[in-house]
C-alpha cells in the first residue's frame, strides 16, 4: 500500500505525491509527541531572570545595633532579607529550561505528527503555493479556499517571494523543512508543503 499526499487543489501542478511508509506511515505515539512538544517550549524561554540575595544588595557591614538593651528585636545584617533594603530570601537567578531528548526520539515524534496530519488530511502539497511576485495579495487568494484558521506551509528555501508575501498575513506561518518545529506542526490546522520540502524532510527522518 503506498502513501500518497493530496495536492492543494485540482489545477496544482504538482499533482498526487507518493510518499515513504517509513516517514508517513508511523503510528501516533501521544506520549512522546506531548514530551516533543513540551521540550521545544521549554527551550524557547529565556530564563534570564534575577534577583539579589543578601550577599549581592549594598550595606550590612557592621551590626545596627547592640544585642541587648535596645528594646528592639536582635538584628545581625541590614542585608537580611526581613529589611526592607536586604536580599531577597529565594532569589531568582538565570537559568536553562532547556530539557534532553535524543536524535532518534525526535525523528519518531516528527514522523508521528506528519503521518497523524496526513491521516487526518491535513497535510497537502503545492508547487503553485510560492508566489511569483511579492504580493501579499497574491499568496492570499491562494489560501482563500482553504478552510483552516492557521496555515502552515513548508519551503524548502524561504525567497524574498515569499517572506515579504507572508508576513502581514496573521493567521499563516512559513517555516523551511530543515527548521521543522513539532509546536508549528500541532498547532495548524493545515500543513502545506512544496515537493522540494517534503522530500529534504524524507531525507532527514528516514
Amino acid at each position: 500500500m503506498g502513501f500518497y499526499i493530496p495536492a492543494l487543489n485540482e489545477k496544482d501542478s504538482s499533482g498526487q505525491l507518493e510518499v515513504s511508509e517509513s516517514v508517513f506511515g508511523q503510528s501516533f505515539n501521544e506520549t512522546l509527541v506531548h514530551q516533543l512538544v513540551v521540550r521545544y517550549m521549554a527551550g524557547a524561554r529565556a530564563g534570564t531572570k534575577a534577583q539579589k540575595t543578601r550577599s549581592d544588595v549594598s550595606g550590612g557591614g557592621a551590626k545596627p545595633w547592640r544585642q541587648k538593651g535596645t528594646g528592639r528585636a536582635r538584628s545581625g545584617s541590614t542585608r537580611s532579607p526581613i529589611w526592607r533594603t536586604g536580599g531577597i530570601a529565594f532569589a531568582a537567578r538565570p537559568r536553562s529550561y532547556e530539557q534532553k531528548l535524543n536524535k532518534k526520539m525526535f525523528r519518531v515524534g516528527i514522523r508521528s505528527i506528519l503521518s497523524e496530519l496526513l491521516r487526518q488530511d491535513r497535510l497537502l502539497v503545492s508547487n503553485d503555493i510560492i508566489p511569483t511576485s511579492v504580493k501579499t495579495k497574491e499568496l492570499s487568494v491562494k489560501l482563500k479556499a482553504i478552510d483552516a484558521k492557521r496555515i502552515l506551509i513548508i519551503v524548502d528555501q524561504i525567497d524574498e517571494n515569499i517572506a515579504l508575501s507572508s508576513r502581514n498575513i496573521p493567521y499563516l506561518e512559513v517555516v523551511e523543512a530543515i527548521n521543522l518545529s513539532p509546536v508549528l506542526l500541532v498547532s495548524a490546522d493545515k500543513v502545506i508543503a512544496t515537493p522540494e520540502a517534503l522530500k529534504r524532510i524524507e531525507e532527514r527522518l528516514s
